[in-house]
């Protein structure tokens, strides 16, 4: 808590923003952008062939063609390298001025072309300024908790044996992450699907349903029943009548952000924990 913040002065926050964007935050996103990418590319072409262009030059030929889209022949070269100050000014004027969302989509293109590794310094000032976003893998999801992250996390970094439930998270994750087209109920599906995979991978039957395989798994591995007959439930709530995995029909169950994200959370942590009791 800062000085102010102590004697009384200020009150101390307490909310998460979810839809917008302080100066605070985008100044400091725009600061790890400038140290930690920036001022790690070269601006000199090996001159030995290996390369055509520097690697500032091909990191604003990136953005250029892949997120800004445009002709890339705006963008001024001289033997393969930037020999002007027109693509950061360009860039640092579009990154001041763009809507909140467009900040995470450029952050997401950051971490995807320029290193995961990035994802632990956003979290660290996300957290900091009061974000309602985390990086989770290499996309940004609205999660409040450290513990949700790392039950996510946990998951997604489950052994080779378990790939096709990394696949099904994976998916559930970039579903419910689609900044332009999310797509809630397909999360689910892919959520609830994770688990699924896991189960018949543990009881070596790609037949079983998932009531049967947790049956099975519950006598060997001495799982509670009321915990068994609690993700029953929950799985109950996406194969009923007018449920998830039915056909969109006017009665369906409507669902959003909010149940994805429980399901993409719940159906982690759950996949967690029988991998501990099993693995």
């Amino acid at each position: 808590m800062k000085f102010s913040e102590r004697i009384g002065l200020k009150k101390p926050r307490t909310t998460l923003d979810k839809d917008k964007l302080t100066p605070e935050l985008r100044s400091s996103i725009w600061n790890i952008i400038l140290e930690f990418v920036l001022g790690s590319l070269g601006n000199r072409k090996d001159y030995q062939g290996y390369e055509r262009y520097s690697q500032l030059a091909s990191f604003y030929r990136g953005i250029w063609i892949n997120f800004f889209k445009r002709p890339v022949d705006e963008l001024p070269f001289r033997d393969g390298e930037v020999y002007s100050e027109y693509p950061n000014r360009t860039l640092r004027d579009w990154f001041f001025a763009a809507g909140w969302n467009e900040v995470y989509e450029f952050m997401e293109y950051i971490v995807e072309h320029h290193g995961e590794h990035l994802t632990s310094v956003f979290n660290e000032i996300l957290k900091r300024e009061f974000s309602a976003y985390r990086f989770v893998s290499k996309s940004l999801v609205e999660i409040n908790s450290a513990e949700e992250i790392v039950e996510i996390e946990n998951a997604l970094n489950a052994s080779d044996k378990f790939s096709p439930v990394r696949i099904h998270l994976g998916s559930a994750l970039s579903l419910i992450s689609d900044k332009q087209n999310p797509d809630y109920r397909n999360s689910i599906k892919e959520s609830i699907s994770a688990v699924e995979s896991l189960c018949k991978i543990i009881i070596q039957d790609d037949a079983a349903t998932l009531g049967s395989a947790l049956k099975s798994i519950e006598q060997k591995h001495n799982i509670p029943e009321s915990l068994k007959k609690g993700f029953s439930s929950i799985y109950g709530f996406t194969s009923e009548k007018g449920g998830i995995r039915h056909g969109l029909l006017s009665t369906d169950i409507i669902v959003g952000v909010d149940e994805a994200r429980f399901m993409l959370i719940a159906c982690s942590a759950f996949i967690n924990y029988l991998i501990s009791k099993v693995d």
